[in-house]
């Protein structure tokens, strides 16, 4: 830049600390500030460190005495790296959720960028078979198993693959490529920029029937201008049809599509069947990935080298060149919600941020949440239903099976277990779920009733019984398994309860000669687990699938007929009034992974209250007769969607210090002029001590957004005076999606 300057240019910096102000810094001498745009990363001294701020504005006068500004250190971009309708959404985002501009800023940027370096595409090695290796039979190498793993994958993808293709697969390639090269079966081609997509197999769209058509057309009549379209579609009804040929006509309009799912999990399975239809870069972002891989998928999009990204919840903020449209699968998932630092709404977020870009937003759900359909009774949002599955696919039938009284085979009614047996007696696959990992959740002194609890939080030690350790599921503490009771000395231990690895055990007894794979986050740990299990039992060489929530929605098993849901009890009594909308799209979600192909599907519940008028209202008349009586609940409980709420956590070393922080809180909230702000608590936390801190929180909640965001624009200046805030470390959410 020219060396041009007034005498007291000022910038001032939003700087990625969670600090409610801005700060003012002098223009370094030789940039000329009238080229200087808001958004621009500047590197700035702050206290002892260096930081990475974002220019918010460029101003002549400093609240703050001149002398005492410190000069900024380097403009580190000539033009912003966000467009303006970008920093117009994230300073409507900070505003909203009243969390610190510069960390929101911050938090649209990945990590290299944010740490102030160079914004530019970086090349990737790629890797291929020499004549050689394409020769090679690779059982020579069978004395080097992890050589002879890497030379089949290569063997596998003949045009060669990238060191980011490589970490998808193993994170353990790079020193059996290194051998591979020095025994020349592989060589560096050459470094790699992406910018065409992999070998496009052409797939031809799948013929859809009426209703995915009457959405199609409804969504792409929309292209061009904002409007919100919630797909209520069952389990299985072809929702991810209806995306792609949905995008098939932005793409040809020369835009870009941002896609988001709530878990990693459903990534690969998505992106498989996108890469099998478009002939499209496309761009991946999710916290598995490495940074520099995650900041190509950023500039690929910003750049318009990608046109479609496929991200979780923090890919929302990505730049895009040329937007057409977003979509949400599985909106309703409290994934979307970010519950730490800044803790802002996917799904809400990117409704703006449409309405921003003037484009259509599509959220998709076979159980959408209360919100959702809310506004589509508000008629803010359009609905498009898809009533019945795609292809020859019917729904399921729902039976509860009581349990009481039964023999039980470790949870598993002996009911249960013959039907087991005729299901793979029939070549058919089956489904358990049960929403709780390791052997147990208690261990318990059948002699004096001692439970191993955990010595930082209000919670009990899981058993991991193949790992011989007990555990808390909540702050990761972890101690060997025990023999003896350590109260009475001579007491029996007792594994209580449930969990994924002690069902396991069962099904390998119950069924000696089949093969069972488990799906929680324990047996899926390392990189491409998931992506092999769930290969195999697509390829039929798996029997029974036993796991968690992960199995819970999205994924495709079409030769699965049966699917049991252990413990459906475990969700229905609790003090958080999201439980009961939780646990409904919870079953529903399951229950849709029975019956996706031409077999019809079965999903058993085993209850002690089959009675529950939950679970009763669920399988006699749908979701959407459930969804509309709580609905309705909400409403004579003024609870959300008819009120708004915002949370203030506090947590401490001490039990006292955050219940007195909280209580000042409260008393500075009612001495604000605002009369139709509800001021509860504060109260414990339902888990009152969590690694080690004590927790207390306090609800506000109103019947109108805008009276309650005018309460907290008011007092959260009030809560940085309070002494005793030093003392805590506290938080705000707002509209938040669980009370814990």
């Amino acid at each position: 830049m020219a060396k041009l300057q007034s005498e007291n240019s000022i910038l001032r910096i939003a700087l990625p600390i969670p600090i409610y102000r801005l700060f003012d810094y002098l223009a370094p001498t030789d940039v000329d500030v009238s080229q200087l745009k808001p958004g621009c990363r500047i590197e700035v001294p702050f206290g002892k460190h260096t930081k990475c701020g974002f220019l918010v504005e460029c101003v002549q006068h400093s609240d703050i005495n001149i002398d005492k500004l410190k000069p900024a250190k380097r403009i580190l971009d000539d033009t912003p790296l966000l467009s303006s309708k970008d920093l117009k959404l994230l300073h409507w985002a900070s505003h909203y959720y009243h969390h610190p501009l510069g960390d929101v800023i911050s938090a649209a940027f990945p990590v290299a960028l944010r740490q102030g370096k160079a914004a530019i595409l970086r090349t990737e090695k790629r890797y291929a078979l020499t004549e050689l290796g394409q020769t090679i039979d690779s059982t020579q190498l069978k004395r080097t198993p992890k050589q002879q793993s890497v030379l089949e994958k290569f063997q596998q993808h003949p045009q060669g693959l990238t060191e980011s293709q490589l970490c998808a697969w193993n994170d353990n390639w790079k020193g059996s490529v290194k051998q591979l090269l020095e025994k020349q079966l592989l060589q560096l081609t050459a470094d790699f920029i992406p910018t065409v997509a992999d070998k496009v197999i052409g797939e031809a769209n799948l013929h859809c029937n009426p209703p995915q058509q009457a959405a199609i057309d409804a969504v792409c009549a929309s292209l061009g201008h904002f409007a919100v379209f919630l797909l209520e579609g069952v389990t299985g009804s072809g929702k991810t049809e209806v995306y792609i040929q949905i995008i098939q006509e932005v793409l040809a309009r020369g835009q870009q599509v941002l896609v988001l799912l709530p878990e990693i999990t459903l990534t690969p399975q998505l992106e498989d069947r996108f890469k099998r239809r478009f002939a499209m870069p496309i761009a991946i972002s999710h916290s598995k990935l490495t940074d520099n891989q995650r900041q190509h998928a950023w500039l690929s999009m910003r750049l318009g080298q990608a046109s479609i990204l496929l991200g979780t919840r923090s890919a929302l903020f990505t730049p895009l060149k040329k937007p057409g449209l977003i979509i949400l699968d599985e909106e309703h998932d409290s994934s979307f919600k970010q519950q730490e630092g800044f803790r802002f709404s996917a799904r809400d977020v990117a409704i703006v941020r449409g309405k921003l870009l003037n484009i259509p937003v599509l959220l998709g759900s076979a159980t959408p949440s209360l919100e959702s359909l809310h506004n589509v009774n508000q008629q803010r949002y359009q609905l498009l239903h898809l009533p019945e599955r795609a292809g020859s696919a019917q729904a399921p039938s729902l039976q509860l099976l009581d349990i009481r009284n039964k023999r039980m085979h470790e949870g598993i009614c002996e009911s249960l277990v013959n039907e087991i047996h005729k299901t793979l007696a029939k070549k058919e696959q089956v489904l358990l779920f049960l929403n709780r990992r390791g052997f147990a959740p208690t261990l318990i002194c059948h002699g004096c009733g001692w439970v191993a609890r955990c010595q930082r939080c209000d919670a009990n030690l899981v058993i991991h019984y193949d790992e011989q350790t007990l555990r808390c599921h909540h702050c990761g503490q972890e101690q060997r398994l025990i023999n003896k009771c350590p109260a009475c000395k001579t007491g029996e231990l007792t594994a209580l309860g449930l969990g994924t690895e002690r069902i396991e055990k069962v099904l390998a007894e119950l069924f000696a000669d089949k093969t069972i794979v488990r799906l929680d986050r324990d047996s899926t740990q390392r990189k491409g687990t998931l992506e092999n299990f769930l290969e195999q039992i697509n390829q039929g060489d798996v029997d029974i699938i036993l796991g968690t929530q992960m199995l819970a929605k999205g994924h495709h098993f079409p030769n699965v007929t049966l699917v049991a849901i252990l413990d459906v009890d475990s969700g229905l009594f609790s003090i958080d009034f999201h439980a009961a909308e939780k646990m409904a799209q919870m079953i529903v979600q399951v229950s849709g992974r029975a019956g996706r192909a031409e077999k019809p599907g079965r999903v058993i519940m085993q209850t002690r209250q089959p009675e529950h008028p939950l679970l009763t209202t669920l399988i006699r008349e749908g979701y959407r007769r459930f969804a509309n009586n709580a609905l309705a609940e909400r409403q004579d409980a003024a609870l959300p969607p008819y009120s708004y709420q915002a949370l203030l956590r506090a947590h401490a070393m001490d039990a006292e210090s955050p219940l007195l922080f909280l209580r000042a809180v409260a008393e500075s909230a009612q001495t604000i002029d605002n009369s139709h702000t509800a001021i509860l608590g504060p109260v414990a936390a339902p888990m009152a001590k969590r690694a080690g801190l004590y927790r207390y929180q306090l609800l506000l909640q109103s019947n109108k957004r805008q009276d309650l965001h005018k309460l907290l624009d008011k007092l959260l200046p009030q809560i940085d005076k309070l002494k005793l805030a030093k003392k805590v470390r506290w938080s705000l959410d707002v509209d938040p999606v669980d009370l814990y």
